[in-house]
């Protein structure tokens, strides 16, 4: 049989609020047979779910695609419900049936023009409180109500509620973007939370990151306004066929709130006592904003996710409680609590005991991260933070009127909601939990942005860690979404020029005065080049061109930044580069490693260049295919020229530069054996340890396993002392640290001043496991795994491996196991897909069609 599973419309199950007039629709097909591929498919989509109201038939198209297929029926009305169903037939002409009808719903499909009036409370004129504030409205509900849409935003973060209830399980809505050009909504039904007769709605607002504090380490406050406002819109729909709109306006009327003070990087206080307001205000109207684009949620939401429960509780020296989560992790804690109006519970966070058994918050630099709760006295009070979120694995109970009992705590843990799509297992314990490490790294990190740390009063959409993490990132979730919401962000804060701030959000374009470190507001090299790796790891993970055509522009205006400050439009040696960040081989007291700036940053020019290229010939651009191929080879021949001597020498003698010449495919053909002999070489200096740093780490392994040398790549993975992935794991860390070195080996600590124990950027190694160890792969010329790869590379002494992956087309697997020198294997292609595979010691690839299949080969 041939079913239809997994319907999805802009990758979601039965959205609403969707912001496109040209929505995507995909697909998995199914079949017990083998090399099933799909030979067409055909798409209705109706205003009713009988579909008897049409606006689009496509008929039957000849096609194998099943993902991202755009809508191209009748101009779609506002906030509209859809039902859409397809069929398909396979390449053995059998038919599927209808498949169950899914549906989406427009958003307003404003494109910016947003109706209702943010509304703010006449008190709130300190900028330097962080209070909450609540709005309020009561409406009456007449007879007949068919359909209610809230549609809400806010200049803070808030949360909603209909007759007090909380709207959405949602977290730090609407979300982090540069308010002052770029604000999000979002879409909630709320038809089952109204009754007819009297409804009360309201919106709880806090600081959030539109008036906080922001890169802590030089003050930033109010960084996009002094005050913080609310704005919703309700459509009302009734069974007459009337509508009415109920806006925030001068109707409302504002309070205050139990949330004394509220922050992304202090934690929050809030009295139980007070969450009721005492008196209520007018609210005041904010001028509407005129530069910003108000639009609709276009990237996964913020959800709670799982709830880890204490591992145990200890005592420090002091006798302080203190909680073990035994996981490094991003989110907050929930506790219960009984006592008398007026007692407290105060709580903080931390990662790490040092020494064992003590409570160690400096390196969280000037962020607190406490929660201070004061009961009401009535009964057992649950509470958890409402407008903000801590990184930590421990959580120190300062006060707490009774016993710290286990039962009483447990940590909910936050981040984007987006769907786990790959697993990974060998036979080497520590590896797997190397694995976990990274996911636990992605899941700390991305929570709305790519922050470097969930902790420190740093929490910034740093741009490098970002790209390099990329690849690695979609192995272990779904991230196109994400990175689809991130890129708009990037382009919102893109400069004339076409230069990329170092982090997006940008909140750093004026503090290099203010920085020791920082000498430069953009475009450092192998940071801005996101804008135009990201795009295309998206396009080539996932296979829909819209990413590169949304991007084109931006990516082409990055280019021509680094065209106009290259010497002779081909070497760049100018301006500020984080360079080869905190590699091992810098100077004493330096974060900046060994390798000359100029050599990186004509690196990645020429990589985003190649990507130019390639982008240019997938969307057809064919002028500008010619002219990035000439730049592209001029780019080449100046590097070559400059940094290779005639007799083949590499002339910058770092770990990083020959990783950096071999992997991106600068290396001139006759010299590639020296310059991997030279690498080797480097590394059994370090007695096969690697010095390398932000730039030249996520490529190593696989420039050493390109070349010949999937022994040193191997060795380098498995190393268990300083500096190695596995060093870490055997101290006991849950995440990837930002030092390889964090937490040394006399239990000593690298400077408060940098030292985070959840930095994911050095887990990027995880895409070389997925692709080389366990041997799972894709296909760039036929992306989204249209094409699997399946090249298992064992080594190390590992005797299995296996990996999965949710492609766009369904679940690819690879397992393999070694015993008496057989090598044996097992593989699983997703329908609508094919297979290529090459096994140890095979010369050619064998093709396939989608099924299960089994293989064993003699190894070499």
């Amino acid at each position: 049989m041939l079913n239809i599973n997994n319907v999805k419309c802009e990758n979601l199950t039965n959205p609403i609020g969707i912001d496109s007039g040209t929505p995507r629709i995909s697909w998995i097909s199914e079949s017990l047979e083998k090399e099933i591929s799909q030979k067409s498919y055909e798409i209705e989509v109706s205003t009713d779910k009988e579909f008897t109201q049409f606006v689009w038939q496509s008929g039957p198209v000849t096609s194998s695609r099943s993902h991202s297929i755009k809508y191209q029926g009748s101009k779609l009305l506002p906030v509209t419900r859809y039902w859409f169903r397809i069929r398909i037939t396979d390449n053995f002409k059998n038919s599927s049936e209808w498949s169950r009808a899914a549906y989406f719903e427009t958003s307003l499909l404003s494109h910016g023009k947003w109706r209702a009036p943010f509304i703010s409370s006449p008190e709130d004129t300190d900028e330097k409180l962080s209070k909450g504030w609540i709005f309020q409205k009561e409406i009456n509900i007449r007879k007949g109500l068919e359909s209610a849409r809230l549609y809400a935003t806010a200049l803070g973060v808030y949360e909603a509620f209909v007759q007090g209830e909380r709207i959405g399980n949602q977290q730090m809505t609407p979300g982090w973007t540069n308010y002052s050009k770029r604000l999000l909504y979002q879409c909630y039904d709320i038809t089952k939370n109204l009754r007819e007769g009297e409804n009360i709605l309201a919106g709880h607002i806090g600081a959030g990151w539109y008036k906080g504090d922001l890169a802590g380490w030089v003050g930033k406050r109010c960084v996009y306004g002094k005050r913080n406002a609310l704005s919703m819109q309700i459509l009302l729909r009734f069974e007459d066929g009337s509508q009415e709109w109920i806006k925030t306006d001068k109707t409302w009327k504002a309070g205050t709130t139990g949330v004394i003070s509220s922050e992304i990087y202090h934690g929050e206080e809030y009295d139980a006592r007070r969450e009721n307001p005492r008196s209520w205000t007018e609210v005041e109207i904010l001028p509407a904003p005129e530069s910003v684009q108000i639009t609709a949620q276009d990237g996964p939401l913020t959800l709670p996710q799982e709830t880890l429960k204490p591992r145990e509780i200890i005592l420090d020296s002091q006798g302080r409680s203190i909680i073990d989560f035994g996981q490094n992790m991003t989110g907050f804690v929930r506790f219960k609590v009984k006592g008398k109006a007026g007692d407290r519970v105060k709580l903080k966070h931390a990662e790490i005991l040092s020494p064992p058994g003590e409570f160690y918050t400096e390196n969280l630099r000037s962020a607190r991260q406490e929660i201070l709760y004061t009961l009401k006295g009535e009964g057992t009070e649950v509470y958890q933070p409402r407008f903000t979120f801590q990184g930590f694995r421990y959580v120190l109970v300062e006060e707490y009127p009774g016993k710290v009992k286990a039962d009483d705590f447990e940590a909910i843990v936050l981040h984007s909601d987006m769907e786990k799509s790959g697993d990974f297992d060998c036979s080497h314990p520590l590896l797997n939990q190397l694995h976990h490490n990274i996911l636990w790294g992605m899941k700390g990190n991305f929570l709305d942005i790519p922050t470097d740390c969930p902790q420190r009063d740093e929490r910034l959409g740093w741009t490098g860690d970002a790209q390099v993490f990329i690849s690695t990132a979609c192995n272990l979730m779904d991230a196109s979404g994400f990175f689809t919401k991130w890129l708009r962000d990037m382009r919102s804060e893109q400069n004339e020029k076409g230069g990329i701030p170092h982090v997006i959000p940008d909140v750093l374009q004026d503090v290099a005065s203010q920085d020791d470190i920082l000498k430069g507001a953009h475009s450092a090299t192998g940071w801005a080049d996101a804008m135009t790796i990201c795009p295309w790891e998206i396009y080539v993970q996932y296979g829909d061109p819209q990413i590169l055509e949304e991007n084109y522009d931006a990516m082409k205006g990055w280019i021509s930044y680094m065209r106009g400050e290259a010497r002779d439009e081909v070497l760049w040696d100018t301006g500020f580069h984080f360079g080869d960040w905190v590699a091992l081989d810098a100077k004493e007291g330096s974060y900046f490693g060994a390798t000359p700036n100029d050599f990186t940053a004509t690196v990645f020019y020429a990589n985003s260049v190649q990507i130019m290229i390639k982008t240019a010939k997938v969307l057809g651009f064919q002028k500008d295919l010619k002219e990035f191929t000439n730049l592209y080879e001029r780019i080449v021949k100046a590097f070559q020229n400059e940094f290779f001597t005639p007799t083949g020498r590499l002339a910058v003698n770092t770990q990083t530069a020959h990783v950096l010449a071999l992997y991106f495919n600068l290396t001139p053909e006759p010299y590639i054996k020296r310059t991997v002999d030279t690498l080797v070489r480097l590394l059994e200096n370090e007695e096969d340890h690697l010095l390398t740093g932000f730039l030249g780490t996520p490529y190593l392994c696989a420039a050493l396993s390109r070349n010949g040398r999937l022994d040193k790549a191997y060795k380098l993975l498995l190393q268990e002392d300083y500096p190695s992935w596995l060093y870490q794991v055997k101290q006991g860390a849950t995440t990837i640290w930002e030092h390889w070195d964090g937490l040394k080996p006399d239990g000593s600590l690298w400077s408060p001043d940098m030292n985070s124990f959840n930095h994911y950027a050095y887990g990027s190694v995880g895409y070389w496991m997925y692709t080389v160890v366990a041997g799972l792969s894709l296909d760039e010329n036929d992306p989204g795994y249209k094409t699997i790869l399946f090249q298992p590379q064992p080594g190390g002494g590992l005797t299995h491996a296996r990996a999965s992956q949710m492609t766009p087309f369904g679940k690819a697997s690879i397992s393999w196991k070694i015993q008496d020198r057989e090598f044996s294997c097992t593989l699983q292609i997703p329908v609508n897909a094919r297979g290529r595979m090459k096994l140890p010691g095979q010369e050619k690839y064998s093709e396939l069609g989608s099924g299960e299949y089994s293989f064993q080969v003699d190894l070499p």
